[in-house]
């Protein structure tokens, strides 16, 4: 009964550190091949990412950063991402769904496309600092850069060159 049970406990253990090595991604670096990815949109419109088609990736970890990110990109114009073929990606992860009764419908009133970044393992592999966007520049489908944005404290003009 005894070993029993610990062989239970440790196969609890063994799947528990399993699943939190996949969660555990390693962010991507310079020159590292970046993967396409499928996520919806703030209107609930599959987005289909392809890095060899695109030049910049921005990435909102947190709310506030995200809020801040949104006003800047609404005075810049609802073609604003398309015309520096960028995209924007808010992490939407672990936000409790009374959260996203609230934010999504907030989102909608935003011209331009915000990709909601649902999956843990996908918003892993992008590096952050804390109040900053990330921004990635990407040639060839690598990352060609890495950088970090301040919305409302720092142009984006300047990173998306």
């Amino acid at each position: 009964m005894k070993t029993n049970l610990i062989n239970k406990c440790a196969a609890v253990l063994l799947i528990s550190l399993c699943c939190n090595a996949s969660l555990s991604a390693e962010a991507y670096v310079n020159d590292q091949k970046i993967e396409s990815f499928k996520a919806k949109d703030q209107y609930d419109v599959a987005y289909e990412f392809k890095p060899e088609l695109m030049s910049y990736l921005l990435v909102s970890h947190d709310m506030d950063t995200g809020k801040k990110a949104n006003a800047v990109l609404t005075t810049l114009g609802k073609d604003y991402l398309s015309n520096h073929k960028a995209a924007y990606l808010a992490n939407i992860h672990g936000m409790p769904g009374i959260g996203r009764m609230f934010a999504i419908p907030k989102m909608k009133k935003y011209a331009h496309r915000i990709i909601l970044g649902d999956d843990a393992a996908l918003i892993a592999k992008f590096p952050e600092e804390v109040g900053k966007v990330t921004v990635i520049a990407i040639s060839g489908g690598k990352v060609k850069s890495i950088a970090y944005w301040s919305p409302g404290e720092t142009t984006l003009e300047d990173l998306l060159k």
